[in-house]
């Protein structure tokens, strides 16, 4: 029997939300920096605690539908403590979410205290939580005592006392620096969080007796607001991402039905937000409503990057796609707003990577790469999928390249260690990944895609996983596992090489079965391995020509992996050709009317048919996190900008117009942006900070003043770019 909402809210409910809108920016505190005191809790506990509240508001057709995987929980009981050398005696409040106890140089004081009063000298201050429902977290404040990132938290206190009494003087237990997130007032509790909204209106509404259509003009997220509800009887509700989705009462993915006893009108806001463009309400004879609009959901993250162009199409398709990364962009960033709303790892991985060249929102990297994690021990692949347990560890490579932040790896390396020891256990005799029970082979929705047997893109991306683990042992000082995983990627990437490469098809062939090549070669392993960069100028020449550019090859239909292969093809200079795809597939969707872009495209589709999927007449997300790529290939591979170490303290900048007349845009760093603009015949540039590289061809020797310019090939030039200043550069392409 389906499940109907009957609940509802009075309006008050998105005062709530917006008082806590105010609290995120897209630029976090330096940790051990902060100036002013904050909640803290045991690091990756608020992001699993916060996940599962998100992640389990999915409802289809009124039924709650929970993701498939393990669901861990946060540590119940957490102590935190810090030593500190005042200089004079001090007064501290303290607040804490959850019941407590605290000890003052290891003596233990009566009750619950809110104010403490504070030697000078050396103080070492222990305070315990425990809580069920929320995740243990504390706030402290006084003149120099605050809680911050530099606090110490552990989950097992390990201390013990013996026969007299006495505690031991030294503990097993191991502490790791305490979590925060910019909840920097008492009142703005962790447990209370909630996104922001604010008001918006429908811009058309069509009234047929008792059932209304109400058009909000793009796709949307929230909260369905009921102005002037009065009466007896039921209210029902139908959303659509298309307005043939809202008409269909009998084949909508989502809906509410609403129970209404009101003997005076009132507005009234629905509890549960839903994605849409489109609702269709219908009502009994005995409920009058006077209209309907929602509270538009979201995180209010400032967007730093920018691109326009001399393309109108093209500046539209940016656009579209900056929009969808503000509706997937989220408590963390998800897969598609009205089915799913679950933090899948493959689906993310992308969505860091569009981040960097728009918000640059560090601290929801972070929290999606812990909720994803989660807890040890490691029983599965993340969301059971082997590929997407992959992407997890290389968005911990891309994360550190893009930000420098150094802490974060060492926060997240014993968790990168467990989980590549399980991947590690589960490879064959042959020392190849293959699916076993319970792993889930995705690659890509495609139809036919074979998963049997040892498929060569499961391998690549262990490789380039064991890569990233060396790196990050590397930054954690472990040298003993440091060359252990060189030497596994080492050996790996020979056997692939051996096991998987077809001289004469000059590809990599999809898979393996017992112990032989299949004839089958497909798209996927052929394009990572060429901006991995693991194949020399022959192979990379052999497969544009066979795999990417050859149309016998089974075709990419999901912007999912259309984003890695046009990345391909932009690392092998083919520009002009990505941007003519780019056009057409992206452009594609817009002439059907997207206001934001889908799970998947196919051109050849026609009408309602590009709403189906899964065997669902709607089944199709048409605002999905991995259809937003070009705002990450027009940064990185048309303005060209990109970190060469760490943090961007040194940083490339090679633009291709791509047939453009002219581009400009601003890429943002971690400390500050880079500016740019392109013509075909003079090019600005300005950095906030760090060193950077111009490379670009011209006819002619670039002009410049202050910089010197460096020939490195034929037509070919390189001109170092100091920071804090713009440089403008004649040129002729």
């Amino acid at each position: 029997m389906q499940i109907f909402y009957k609940r509802l809210l009075l309006s008050c409910f998105a005062c709530m939300c917006l008082l806590n809108g105010f609290l995120f920016s897209s630029k976090v505190q330096a940790q051990n920096k902060t100036t002013q005191a904050t909640w803290i809790w045991y690091p990756g506990d608020f992001e699993v605690w916060l996940s599962n509240q998100m992640q389990n508001r999915r409802t289809e057709r009124g039924t709650f539908f929970p993701p498939f995987w393990r669901m861990d929980s946060h540590y119940v009981l957490v102590e935190f403590h810090k030593e500190f050398n005042l200089t004079q005696p001090e007064e501290i409040e303290l607040f804490t979410e959850g019941q407590y106890n605290v000890k003052i140089n290891g003596k233990m004081l009566s009750g619950y205290p809110k104010k403490l009063q504070l030697a000078a000298g050396k103080q070492k201050i222990n305070i315990k939580v425990y809580a069920q429902d929320k995740v243990p977290a504390i706030y402290i404040n006084g003149k120099t005592v605050k809680t911050d990132a530099s606090w110490l938290a552990t989950f097992e206190d390990k201390e013990w006392i013996d026969e007299t009494g006495k505690a031991s003087d030294a503990s097993g237990t191991t502490y790791v620096n305490a979590g925060t997130w910019n909840f920097n007032s008492p009142n703005q509790k962790p447990s209370t969080f909630k996104l922001s909204t604010k008001p918006k209106y429908a811009i058309k509404t069509d009234v047929k007796g008792a059932s209304r259509l109400i058009d909000f003009g793009e796709e949307t997220f929230g909260f369905i607001k009921l102005h002037g509800l009065k009466g007896n009887g039921q209210l029902r509700i139908y959303y659509g991402e298309s307005k043939e989705e809202a008409l269909s009462s009998l084949k909508c993915e989502t809906f509410d039905f609403v129970d209404v006893n009101l003997s005076k009108a009132q507005d009234s806001t629905l509890q549960l937000s839903k994605a849409f463009r489109y609702v269709q309400v219908e009502t009994d004879a005995g409920v009058k409503l006077d209209s309907v609009s929602m509270l538009y959901e979201y995180l209010p993250v400032k967007d730093r990057g920018t691109f326009t162009s001399s393309d109108a199409e093209l500046n539209k398709i940016w656009q579209v796609s900056k929009y969808t990364m503000e509706l997937t962009t989220r408590e963390f960033f998800i897969d598609g707003i009205k089915r799913d709303r679950w933090i899948w790892s493959g689906d993310a991985y992308q969505s860091y990577l569009m981040n960097y060249y728009l918000a640059f929102d560090e601290a929801s990297v972070r929290r999606t790469i812990l909720a994803l994690r989660g807890k040890d021990p490691v029983t599965s692949h993340i969301n059971t999928i082997m590929d997407y347990t992959f992407y997890w560890f290389l968005s911990i490579q891309d994360y550190y390249q893009y930000t420098g932040d150094k802490q974060f790896i060492n926060l997240v390396y014993p968790k990168m260690k467990s989980l590549m020891d399980f991947c590690l256990q589960r490879r064959n005799q042959n020392g190849f990944m293959q699916g076993l029970s319970g792993d889930w082979i995705f690659i890509d929705w495609a139809d036919g895609l074979s998963k049997q047997g040892e498929v060569s893109f499961e391998q690549l991306l262990l490789c380039r996983s064991l890569e990233t683990i060396a790196l990050c042992a590397d930054l954690a000082a472990d040298d003993k596992a440091s060359a252990y995983y060189k030497n596994e990627a080492a050996q790996l990437k020979t056997k692939f090489f051996n096991s998987y490469w077809n001289a004469d098809k000059q590809a990599i062939v999809h898979s393996r079965i017992d112990g032989k090549q299949t004839e089958n070669v497909t798209r996927y392993a052929n394009m990572f391995a060429i901006f991995f960069d693991y194949l020399n100028a022959q192979q990379k020449e052999g497969v544009k020509k066979n795999v990417l550019l050859n149309d016998k090859i089974q075709k990419i239909m999901t912007p999912y992996m259309r984003f890695y292969e046009l990345e391909a093809l932009c690392a092998m200079g083919e520009h002009d050709y990505v941007m003519k795809e780019m056009k057409n597939y992206w452009g594609g969707m817009l002439k059907l009317g997207a206001t934001s872009f889908w799970e998947e495209y196919n051109p050849s589709k026609k009408d309602t048919e590009h709403y189906a999927m899964y065997g669902r007449e709607f089944g199709k997300s048409l605002c999905h996190s991995w259809g937003a790529s070009p705002v990450y290939l027009l940064g990185k591979y048309y303005l060209g900008v990109k970190p060469l170490t760490a943090g961007y303290q040194q940083y490339l900048v090679e633009p291709h117009l791509g047939g453009l007349q002219w581009m400009q845009g601003t890429v943002p760093t971690p400390n500050g942006d880079i500016s740019l603009y392109c013509s075909t015949s003079e090019i600005k540039i300005k950095a906030d900070s760090g060193t950077g590289t111009l490379r670009l061809k011209s006819e002619t020797k670039p002009q410049a003043k202050g910089i010197s310019v460096k020939q490195i090939g034929q037509n070919y030039y390189e001109l170092s770019i100091p920071s804090n200043k713009e440089y403008i550069i004649k040129y002729k392409l």
